[in-house]
C-alpha cells in the first residue's frame, strides 16, 4: 500500500476528479489551498467569542464531512477498502481532528504568522527529502533563512503588539498543530496516489472519521449556538472555506506533484498567512517579518521541482 493504494475503494467510477486536476497546472490548485489554508481559520478567528475554539474545530469538521459525504459517498470508500487502507483513513481522520482542533486553540492565543511558521518548520524535514541540485539547494536555503526570520527568538518569544512574552500554552498548541501537519501531508499524499479522484473520495471518508473523533471536543459549545442560524451558517462557512476548499485543491495539486516539491511549495503558507492576517484580522507584521515573508517566496519561485 505505500507505493500503490488500491483502486477498488474508489468502485471505478468516473475519475471527475482526475480530471478536474489535470485542467490546469498543479501549482495553482495549491495556490488556491494556500489562500483558503488560512482565509477560513482567520474567519474562525473573528468567531473565538461567541463560539470558542473547540466550537469552531466541530462546526469546521463536521460540516466539511456533510458536504464530502454525498460528494464521495465514504461509505463505500471504507466497505471497499482493504484492512490497511482503513487504517490509513482512520490516522488520516484522527490527524485531522487532532490538527485542526490544536490549530485553533493555538490562534487563540497567537497571530496567525507567527502559527503558519510553526507550522511549516517540520515541513522543511519533508522538503529535503529528495532534494537534489544546485538551484533547489539555493531555493532551500532563502526558504530556511526566511522562515527562519518568521521564526527568530524575538519574533517567537515577544508579541510585538503587546511587547510581552507570548503564551507558552499557545505555542505548545502551535508545535504540535506544526507536527500534525507534517502527518497530514504524509498521510494526503498516499490517499492521493492512483489519481486525483481516489484522493478525494478517501478525503471524505477520512474526514467522517475526523468526525467522529472531533465530536465529544467540541459539541458542548456548538450546541450552544445551535440556535443562532447567523452562527451556525458562519461556522459551516469556515467548514467550508479551510476544509472542503483546501483539502480538495490539495489532493488535485498532490495527485501530480511529487511529495517533496509538495512540501517545499509549503513555504508559501507564511506568506499567505501574513497577508491573510493582515487584511482580515488586522495583525501587521514588523519589519523584519515582512522580509522573512519576502525570502520565503523567492525560494518558492526559485524551486524546481523533482520526483520523489
Amino acid at each position: 500500500m505505500d507505493s500503490q493504494i488500491s483502486n477498488r475503494t474508489t468502485g471505478a467510477r468516473p475519475a471527475k476528479f482526475t480530471s478536474l486536476s489535470e485542467a490546469v497546472a498543479p501549482q495553482v490548485w495549491f495556490g488556491v489551498s494556500a489562500v483558503f489554508h488560512y482565509l477560513g481559520p482567520a474567519f474562525a478567528v473573528l468567531l473565538f467569542p461567541v463560539i470558542g475554539p473547540l466550537g469552531v474545530a466541530w462546526f469546521r469538521i463536521s460540516s466539511a464531512a456533510l458536504v464530502f459525504a454525498p460528494m464521495t459517498k465514504p461509505w463505500r470508500v471504507i466497505y471497499n477498502a482493504s484492512p490497511r487502507e482503513r487504517l490509513l483513513l482512520l490516522g488520516l481522520g484522527l490527524c485531522l481532528a487532532m490538527m485542526n482542533t490544536s490549530f485553533y486553540l493555538a490562534l487563540d492565543r497567537l497571530p496567525i504568522a507567527l502559527v503558519a511558521a510553526i507550522e511549516f518548520v517540520g515541513t522543511i524535514g519533508l522538503a529535503l527529502w529528495g532534494r537534489r541540485g544546485g538551484r533547489n539547494l539555493t531555493a532551500l536555503g532563502f526558504a530556511v533563512l526566511g522562515v527562519g526570520l518568521l521564526l527568530g527568538v524575538p519574533s517567537l518569544f515577544i508579541d510585538h503588539t503587546q511587547n510581552v512574552p507570548l503564551d507558552a500554552v499557545g505555542l505548545f498548541w502551535a508545535g504540535l498543530n506544526g507536527a500534525l501537519f507534517v502527518v497530514y501531508v504524509v498521510l494526503g499524499h498516499k490517499i492521493s496516489q492512483g489519481g486525483a479522484s481516489g484522493g478525494v473520495e478517501r478525503l471524505g471518508a477520512a474526514m467522517c472519521f475526523a468526525f467522529v473523533f472531533v465530536m465529544p471536543i467540541g459539541l458542548l459549545q456548538a450546541v450552544a449556538v445551535f440556535g443562532i442560524g447567523q452562527l451556525v451558517l458562519a461556522g459551516i462557512g469556515v467548514g467550508l472555506c479551510s476544509s472542503v476548499i483546501p483539502y480538495v485543491c490539495d489532493q488535485l495539486a498532490m495527485s501530480r506533484l511529487p511529495r517533496a516539491s509538495f512540501a517545499f511549495l509549503l513555504a508559501l503558507l507564511p506568506a499567505t498567512a501574513t497577508l491573510v492576517g493582515v487584511v482580515v484580522l488586522r495583525q501587521f507584521p514588523t519589519a523584519i517579518e515582512a522580509i522573512g515573508v519576502i525570502l520565503v517566496m523567492i525560494g518558492v519561485a526559485l524551486h524546481q521541482p523533482t520526483n520523489d
